[in-house]
């Protein structure tokens, strides 16, 4: 999601610099100025939407790999520690953070760059904040992925030897 937030705000000055024809001339009668700061804040409100979507789809797969690992598999309470953190980082994010980002953004999208604004100071220190947060969920996602790892070479390595093998179809002959 960062990348494609950037992207999206570098597009905004690649649009201005090859427009098609017809906007060309939508973009005069605004003035260049203000047509970038119009295409930049069209950007923004898409990345505001994608932030929440991206955070309540991460929300739903957390919790469905939180009920997969607590009941398809052997993982221990760290493990599933690990993904409760990761999700309760993501509803920071969600419930904190972003509403709070949304809303410093919108009283900073029309503001001139280079006018002094609290508001835009604040807007980044909550995404300090936010990304923060997206740290520390990485390092969680880093931790449990090698845990999973640890956790599965250091058994037997032979799926069939996990299972009491039956070879014939009455059941007299079971190998343990």
């Amino acid at each position: 999601m960062a990348w494609v937030a950037a992207e999206s705000f570098s597009s905004v000055d690649r649009l201005l610099a090859r427009p098609h024809p017809v906007a060309t001339l939508q973009f005069k009668a605004l003035g260049r100025a203000d047509a970038r700061l119009l295409l930049r804040y069209q950007v923004a409100e898409q990345n505001r939407w994608n932030f929440e979507i991206w955070e309540a789809a991460q929300i739903v797969m957390g919790a469905l790999f939180f009920f997969f690992v607590l009941f398809a598999t052997k993982e221990n309470k760290f493990a599933l520690f690990l993904i409760l953190s990761m999700i309760a980082g993501v509803v920071v994010q969600r419930f904190m953070l972003t509403p709070a980002m949304i809303s410093l953004g919108r009283l900073i999208d029309f503001v001139p760059p280079d006018a002094p604004s609290g508001d835009r100071t604040q807007f980044w220190v909550m995404h300090s904040w936010y990304w923060g947060v997206e740290l520390v969920k990485w390092v969680l996602g880093l931790a449990l992925g090698a845990r999973l790892i640890a956790h599965r070479r250091g058994r037997s390595g032979d799926a069939r030897q996990e299972f009491n093998m039956v070879d014939k179809a009455n059941h007299r002959h079971v190998n343990r």
